[in-house]
């Protein structure tokens, strides 16, 4: 018997017009980073977003991040606020600017930044003599985090939001769309995400004035000057033309991969309905909409098994799937810093995976994984 195909977690799904971009930018000689796609690639975010703000095409998500950061006066010796229940993206890019990571906890309805210990953080930062620069918050896995509650408490307290919502280009908020509410809104088209550019990313910028200063920042703030002038230390963080055209012919299809990303969501609740140990992540919340970039479950504390039992018989069978992200602030490299909060996040690392998402998964990996989770239920006397 032929060895199963792996299928993977969240693997790229390619729409078909994107050949027809990267000809032309072949066709043309726009090989530089810069070029009608890149233009044509964030007219096209912005349009998505139904936004007014202005889009700068990145590197990388993180790059996104960086140049929020430098943009809003981060420097060595300030401290910034990020969601600990994240991944280490979110977070570099402070310590690339020599400021000082404050981590802070989730809360378990929507696995993101928890308001509570968001405020607690900020009083006590400020009476340690230290107000917070800036408030990196994440949308994890798609679901939006409470905006309306933490807007307010970096309203009261004059901390601007960098949001991050990597993993949330579709899921809105009171009909507004994830990445437009912050001082600067973060989008990741790396391999993995709900659609890529192989890797890329783009600031969401409040106007084009600030679009303009992200653009000087990620091409090494040269100057207008007949000879390199540079008055700025810069970042080579500009999205090329050549990737820019692969995301022109993704985001054709970016409705079309959410339903799909959704549809795994459901099919997942149809799995695990009938099973009490086993909770498929989800938010009821009537003003939400997400976009379900990956499916993810917990599993309760009194199961007689545990995720890495479900993690390792999935492997058995070539399916990929995942923990939840370990918290930065139980990270070997960030142990050391302030961390606010309880402990739901290190309860959702060791009680969490997230299972394959992708939305180009065929009828055939869906039965795959169906029979295998079945399997596994029916072993543990589950089902």
């Amino acid at each position: 018997m032929s060895k199963s195909s792996k299928i993977w977690l969240s693997s790229p799904h390619m729409g078909g017009n994107e050949l027809n971009f990267i000809q032309e930018a072949f066709d043309t000689n726009w090989i530089a980073p810069l070029g009608p796609n890149v233009n044509g690639f964030e007219s096209d975010i912005q349009a998505y977003l139904k936004t007014k703000k202005s889009i700068a095409a990145l590197s990388s998500g993180t790059a996104a991040i960086h140049l929020a950061l430098v943009q809003l006066g981060v420097k060595n010796g300030d401290e910034v606020i990020c969601q600990s229940f994240t991944f280490c993206g979110s977070v570099n890019p402070i310590i690339y600017q020599g400021a000082k990571p404050i981590l802070v906890d989730s809360e378990p309805q929507t696995w993101n930044i928890c308001p509570i210990a968001l405020e607690e953080a900020i009083e006590d930062r400020i009476k340690r003599g230290k107000r917070p620069k800036a408030i990196i918050a994440v949308h994890l896995y798609g679901m939006p985090y409470q905006v309306e509650a933490i807007h307010h408490i970096a309203d009261k307290y004059k901390i601007p939001i960098i949001e991050d919502a990597a993993e949330a280009l579709g899921s809105t908020y009171n009909n507004q769309a994830c990445g437009t509410f912050g001082e600067f809104g973060v989008l990741s088209f790396n391999g993995n995400k709900i659609i890529t550019t192989s890797g890329g990313g783009a600031l969401v910028c409040e106007n084009q004035t600030v679009k303009d200063k992200t653009v000087f920042y990620a091409t090494q703030a040269r100057e207008n000057a007949p000879h390199y002038e540079h008055t700025h230390i810069g970042f080579n963080y500009r999205m090329s033309n050549i990737v820019a055209g692969i995301g022109r012919g993704q985001i054709q299809v970016l409705d079309k991969h959410i339903g799909m990303r959704r549809a795994m969501h459901s099919f997942y609740k149809s799995i695990f309905k009938d099973v009490d140990a086993i909770n498929v992540f989800e938010d009821k919340r009537d003003n939400i909409f997400s976009n379900h970039w990956l499916s993810a479950i917990t599993i309760k504390k009194d199961a007689n098994f545990t995720p890495e039992d479900l993690r390792l018989a999935l492997l058995e069978d070539q399916i990929e799937s995942r923990p939840l992200w370990k918290p930065m602030h139980m990270q070997p490299v960030f142990k050391d810093l302030p961390f606010y909060g309880q402990s739901t996040a290190e309860d959702l690392f060791e009680r969490g995976l997230c299972l394959p998402s992708g939305s180009n998964l065929t009828d055939h990996e869906k039965n795959r994984i169906s029979i295998k989770i079945n399997e596994f239920l029916k072993y543990y006397g589950l089902i």
